[in-house]
């Protein structure tokens, strides 16, 4: 799964970015492969730590998620387990549709 990190206002880190792609790996179950990267932005607005994604799924479906708190690896969390539920949604739309599995396959 291809992951885009893009930053405001702070550099990431080494662990920050593992943290990042750990988070957003059940995704993976889901949709194998995702058809386009996941774009993640992480930014720094005084207090506020803020985590947003977006992606492309399937059938012409997006889904976003944004979250802010006071720490970034909560905000990673809350974001990936938000992105996950989401796609779950999909697949399982897509399945009552029928669609096959819900996977996406190339």
């Amino acid at each position: 799964m291809k992951i885009s990190i893009t930053t405001k206002n702070f550099d990431i880190t080494p662990a920050i970015k593992n943290h990042v792609e750990h988070a957003l790996q059940p995704l993976k179950k889901h949709f194998h492969p995702l058809p386009t990267p996941v774009h993640v932005t992480l930014s720094v607005e005084k207090f506020h730590q803020i985590a947003k994604a977006h992606v492309h799924l399937p059938n012409k479906k997006d889904i976003e998620a944004s979250y802010s708190s006071k720490d970034m690896y909560e905000s990673i969390d809350l974001l990936a387990k938000n992105l996950d539920e989401q796609a779950l949604k999909h697949k399982e739309e897509m399945k009552s549709r029928g669609h096959g599995n819900g996977h996406y396959t190339s």
